[in-house]
Protein backbone atom coordinates (compact mmCIF):
# COMPACT_ATOMS: atom_id res chain seq x y z
CA UNK A 1 0.00 0.00 0.00
CA UNK A 2 1.41 3.69 -0.65
CA UNK A 3 2.08 5.41 2.41
CA UNK A 4 0.23 8.43 1.46
CA UNK A 5 -1.79 10.32 4.14
CA UNK A 6 -5.47 9.57 4.63
CA UNK A 7 -7.23 12.75 4.93
CA UNK A 8 -10.83 12.66 7.18
CA UNK A 9 -12.75 15.63 7.52
CA UNK A 10 -15.00 15.94 10.24
CA UNK A 11 -17.77 18.09 10.75
CA UNK A 12 -19.81 18.54 13.76
CA UNK A 13 -23.63 17.93 13.13
CA UNK A 14 -25.62 20.47 15.35
CA UNK A 15 -28.42 18.58 15.40
CA UNK A 16 -27.16 14.92 16.13
CA UNK A 17 -25.32 16.29 18.59
CA UNK A 18 -21.94 14.13 16.80
CA UNK A 19 -19.05 14.64 14.54
CA UNK A 20 -19.36 13.07 11.34
CA UNK A 21 -16.28 11.56 9.46
CA UNK A 22 -16.28 10.69 6.15
CA UNK A 23 -12.74 10.51 3.47
CA UNK A 24 -12.43 10.25 -0.78
CA UNK A 25 -9.68 8.37 0.51
CA UNK A 26 -11.41 5.95 2.07
CA UNK A 27 -14.35 4.49 -0.78
CA UNK A 28 -17.53 3.49 1.85
CA UNK A 29 -16.15 5.52 4.92
CA UNK A 30 -18.57 7.36 6.74
CA UNK A 31 -18.72 7.05 11.23
CA UNK A 32 -19.91 9.40 13.75
CA UNK A 33 -18.78 9.69 17.43
CA UNK A 34 -20.12 12.62 20.40
CA UNK A 35 -16.12 13.30 20.81
CA UNK A 36 -13.49 13.48 18.06
CA UNK A 37 -11.38 11.23 20.57
CA UNK A 38 -14.43 8.41 20.25
CA UNK A 39 -14.06 9.11 16.12
CA UNK A 40 -10.51 8.64 15.65
CA UNK A 41 -10.83 5.31 17.90
CA UNK A 42 -13.63 4.06 15.77
CA UNK A 43 -11.24 5.36 12.60
CA UNK A 44 -8.76 2.66 13.64
CA UNK A 45 -10.81 -0.11 13.13
CA UNK A 46 -12.54 1.66 10.43
CA UNK A 47 -9.73 2.53 8.00
CA UNK A 48 -8.24 -0.40 7.65
CA UNK A 49 -11.32 -2.30 7.55
CA UNK A 50 -12.12 -0.84 4.11
CA UNK A 51 -9.31 -0.86 2.60
CA UNK A 52 -8.69 -4.17 2.94
CA UNK A 53 -12.68 -4.46 1.53
CA UNK A 54 -11.49 -1.97 -1.50
CA UNK A 55 -8.48 -3.77 -2.26
CA UNK A 56 -6.23 -1.33 -0.75
CA UNK A 57 -4.43 -3.55 1.66
CA UNK A 58 -4.13 -7.08 1.58
CA UNK A 59 -4.57 -8.80 5.28
CA UNK A 60 -1.02 -9.86 4.98
CA UNK A 61 0.61 -6.45 5.16
CA UNK A 62 1.36 -4.45 8.25
CA UNK A 63 1.79 -0.92 7.38
CA UNK A 64 1.58 2.29 9.40
CA UNK A 65 -1.04 4.56 7.56
CA UNK A 66 -0.75 8.39 8.56
CA UNK A 67 -4.04 10.20 9.18
CA UNK A 68 -5.03 13.51 9.12
CA UNK A 69 -7.98 14.32 10.57
CA UNK A 70 -9.21 17.61 9.84
CA UNK A 71 -12.56 19.02 11.84
CA UNK A 72 -14.86 21.94 11.39
CA UNK A 73 -17.37 23.18 14.06
CA UNK A 74 -19.33 26.00 12.94
CA UNK A 75 -21.68 27.62 15.88
CA UNK A 76 -23.24 31.45 16.39
CA UNK A 77 -22.41 33.29 19.37
CA UNK A 78 -24.67 35.65 20.57
CA UNK A 79 -23.20 39.02 21.62
CA UNK A 80 -24.70 42.13 22.41
CA UNK A 81 -22.58 45.79 21.75
CA UNK A 82 -21.59 47.71 24.89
Amino acid sequence: MDKKAINVEAHWDHEAQVWVASSDDVPGLITEAETTELLFEKLKILIPELLEANGMLTREECVDIPVNLLSRREELIKARAQ
